[in-house]
């Protein structure tokens, strides 16, 4: 029996249907790479133990990452617990390790080969293994995930995992790319939790806490009140070059408070430890209390150098007033910017100067957005044909210059009542439609506006065929939302993303934002290169006290940038002693520039 049960092993490692087994030979020429001298980004003098409180506006609906209602803003303090096979570093944006130890790339700019840390482990104690990462792929192409977007991604851009041993595979993309490492750089998922999945996986696992490799995990939660994470006081990367002194607290603890100004409150009566002060009115008054002013707050001013959202005014081209470049133009220049910055923002905010600001080498520093400029206005409409009504509004043809901004913030309001006072001036009617968030988007995604009001998030990268090409243009629900339709635009976004010289891309990026500049179908706005928070004093941040692309001094979790905060048992012993008697310390409101954009000095 023995012999039998042998013999079918062999020829089943042979086939290879046993994850985990050799299927192909190792290839000889690899050349493998590390990373082990870019800079340490924590602080030696952290400090492990204490309980963050932090707070959310609503309770995920699942703690599932892919499938129905999984999309919220709650995903990312799951996801950032569970670690990528490499990671980026967030100063020098290298390769760094995290689950795989080594890596290499093949000739074809299709393959990367990984080495795995043996050391890794899940957190029921269970060896990370290659087949995490082939189970990967067999979990996002289900059916049964109902996830259509990650059911088409994993098929049609990544090809296979190549299982070589537990410790040793590689991820084939289905076409050379650039940048291969943003795409190939795969978290596992655990094949031995999941199994095989059936029709219902939706519901079955809607709460269930999912093994991960990252510092916490989930131990406790009360649906609609809170979630608790707890620090693996034995982790198994907790001594790595890039993980050392980070994600230092035992615990980090989620509270449920549906209201922003009711969260300010929390934090005043310490019941969350950090406070976002980017909106100028929290930073310059309402941050004015005694708690600030007898130090037991802290305020903080950090400056980071990363992508910025292209905020701004996105015109429909497939509306009739927008079809003309000149009248493009004119809008923006009718568009004072600068006085909203200056009376509304406190000139805290900064003019953003066009949609790829911040993506390095990528961005075109040249370009400068078009200033509030009356004799422009005038310059472009009489050119065009247009004339003063009587109400001083542009007419021609019997239509007048009225827009309909579309947008869904109330804090924004002021802004753009700024906006359309001047506009009026210009001889521009703006008709200010605020909607609530769903309603604005669905009406901007089915490219019935006028003007959105709104902005994008980012990537690594610049993206210019989402937003540019075509393609996606004259139809709904896609993100060309200003129906831009350029033949010559859409042949330089063809070769650029296409292209797998970087030296290519970048001059072909510089040349598509110039062209898209030309085109004056997104008039931008405003940038915020930098974070704002206040903290209770007991919290320590090292002296650089985040990284260059940090969005949040204290994040806890996320594998790039967080975890880079620490308790301090006695300062928070001395400030309540000194609170009860009502000492004073000295008021600390800290302004870190160390990557500050330089052309904003």
């Amino acid at each position: 029996m023995n012999n039998i049960i042998k013999t079918i092993i062999f020829f089943l490692i042979i086939l290879g249907h046993i994850p985990g087994y050799a299927q192909t030979k190792l290839p000889d020429n690899i050349q493998w790479l590390t990373n082990e001298s870019d800079p340490v980004f924590a602080s030696p003098n952290a400090q492990k133990g204490g309980s963050f409180n932090t707070a959310v506006m609503s309770f995920p609906l699942t703690f599932r990452t892919v499938g129905p209602d999984s999309n919220s803003a709650f995903r990312s303090a799951i996801l950032g617990s569970q670690l990528s096979l490499i990671g980026l570093h967030p100063n020098t944006l290298n390769i760094i390790p995290e689950l795989a130890t080594h890596w290499a790339f093949d000739n074809d700019k299709k393959t990367m080969y990984f080495k795995l840390n043996p050391k890794a482990r899940w957190s029921d104690g269970r060896p990370v293994t290659a087949d995490d990462f082939a189970y990967t792929l067999e979990f996002m192409r289900s059916k049964h995930i109902v996830a259509p977007w990650y059911n088409d991604y994993y098929t049609k851009e990544i090809e296979k995992v190549i299982v070589y041993d537990d410790h040793t595979l590689a991820v084939v993309s289905t076409k050379p790319v650039p940048d291969l490492h943003l795409k190939l750089g795969l978290s596992p998922l655990p094949r031995h939790f999941y199994g095989s999945l059936d029709e219902d996986f939706v519901k079955k696992y809607n709460w269930e806490i999912v093994p991960n490799t990252g510092a916490y995990q989930i131990v406790d939660f009360k649906k609609g009140k809170y979630v608790k994470f707890k620090r693996k006081k034995d982790w198994w990367a907790q001594e790595m070059m890039y993980f050392k002194n980070r994600f230092n607290v035992d615990y980090v603890i989620y509270d449920v408070v549906r209201d922003f100004n009711i969260m300010w409150e929390y934090f005043k009566k310490t019941r969350i430890d950090s406070f976002a002060l980017t909106i100028p009115q929290y930073w310059h008054i309402k941050s004015n209390i005694p708690e600030v002013q007898k130090g037991y707050i802290h305020k903080i001013w950090f400056f980071n150098n990363t992508q910025q959202s292209a905020q701004g005014l996105w015109l429909n081209q497939d509306k009739e007033i927008f079809k003309d470049a000149n009248v493009r133009y004119a809008f923006a220049h009718a568009m004072n910017i600068e006085k909203v910055i200056e009376q509304v923002l406190r000139n805290d905010y900064f003019r953003l100067e066009n949609g790829y600001v911040g993506y390095g080498p990528y961005s075109n520093t040249s370009i400068r957005a078009r200033r509030f400029n009356i004799d422009k206005v005038e310059h472009y409409m009489t050119g065009s044909g247009w004339s003063r009504g009587s109400d001083g509004i542009w007419e021609k043809d019997g239509q007048r210059f009225s827009v309909e901004v579309s947008y869904s913030h109330e804090e924004h309001t002021s802004r753009l009542v700024v906006l359309k006072e001047d506009a009026k001036k210009a001889g521009i009617e703006l008709n200010l439609s605020k909607l609530d968030p769903s309603a604005a988007y669905k009406k901007v995604m089915e490219k019935k506006h006028d003007a959105a009001w709104m902005g994008w998030s980012t990537s690594l990268r610049p993206r210019f065929w989402e937003h540019y090409h075509s393609i996606n243009a004259h139809k709904p629900q896609t993100n060309n939302i200003t129906n831009t339709d350029d033949p010559d635009l859409d042949k330089m976004i063809d070769i650029y993303r296409n292209s797998l010289d970087e030296q290519e891309r970048i001059d072909l990026s510089l040349k598509l934002q110039e062209k898209v500049h030309e085109i004056g179908s997104f008039v931008p706005t405003f940038m915020i290169p930098y974070i704002r928070q206040a903290y209770w004093r007991w919290w320590k941040l090292p002296d650089i006290p985040g990284t260059k692309v940090s969005g949040d001094l204290f994040e806890p979790f996320d594998s790039s940038t967080g975890g880079l905060f620490w308790y301090d048992k006695e300062l928070h012993k001395e400030t309540q002693k000194a609170m009860k008697k009502g000492t004073p310390f000295p008021p600390v409101t800290i302004k870190d520039e160390t990557f500050k954009m330089k052309f904003l000095n």
